[in-house]
């Protein structure tokens, strides 16, 4: 038996996020169906991790064993002529057999679009607007609290399906602020996230750039671990899942 990573980006606006659920259409349904088509039975995959309802990809990562003699281009075309256009499958590459999707990534990075002012019809879907002026030093005084090796139960919220995080504990690597004209991304690399906790992570430090929550305030939060209202989460139609690191 082969097993193949594959990578693959899509518009989340019209899934309940990658992961496979009950009652609601996800990508990794769609494509899981689409290859029982090619392959003339079903095949499970294994994604490098969830996203939310509502959040897209650039790089999502997943990976199945089947045996496939026709090598991973003509495997990319199949995908393409049955994929809906909101889902595609980049590239498929041949791995060992030790190489998993999720076990093997060693870190992931993700981006937060933010429009400064209205976002038009076409920016809308995929970006969070601020009517409002932002301090861009607070802002990044508060993604520096960010990084490092801390315990982040504030800012994760319960899937509610009574499952417990093992620890709370994440490494962000790095958080940083780019802005392009009216729009500034804020990008977070880190070992592991937890459900809402990028989103939870952008509003909190946009609170702060918009003076509404002092850093002293954040501060506290990550010393009680208790969530307060001004640690929020950011709209889902504004991140991205931008790269899963191996």
């Amino acid at each position: 038996m082969m097993r193949w990573k594959c990578t693959c980006a899509y518009d989340g606006r019209e899934y309940a996020g990658w992961q496979k659920q009950n009652g609601q259409i996800s990508v990794q349904q769609v494509v899981e169906e689409v290859m029982a088509t090619f392959f003339k039975e079903p095949v499970g995959i294994q994604g490098s991790g969830r996203t939310d309802a509502g959040v897209h990809a650039l790089e999502q990562v997943f990976h199945f064993d089947q045996d496939w003699k026709h090598g991973g281009e003509k495997m990319v075309k199949a995908f393409a002529a049955l994929l809906p256009k909101s889902i595609q499958v980049s590239s498929v590459v041949e791995v060992e057999d030790d190489f998993h999707a999720r076990f093997s990534a060693i870190s992931k990075r993700y981006f937060y679009q933010i429009k400064l002012g209205d976002a038009d019809p076409f920016e809308d879907p995929f970006c969070w607007s601020i009517p409002g002026p932002i301090d861009f030093n607070l802002l990044n005084a508060a993604l520096e609290l960010f990084v490092g090796e801390k315990d982040f139960a504030a800012f994760a919220s319960s899937r509610g399906n009574g499952l417990e995080y093992e620890t709370t504990v994440r490494t962000i690597q790095e958080a940083k602020l780019r802005q392009d004209s009216s729009f500034i991304r804020l990008s977070f690399q880190a070992d592991g996230f937890m459900y809402k906790m990028v989103r939870s992570l952008v509003g909190t430090a946009v609170n702060v750039g918009a003076g509404r929550l002092s850093l002293e305030q954040l501060e506290k939060v990550f010393e009680t671990k208790q969530r307060i209202p001004l640690v929020q989460a950011a709209p889902a139609k504004g991140l991205f899942l931008e790269k899963v690191f191996y």
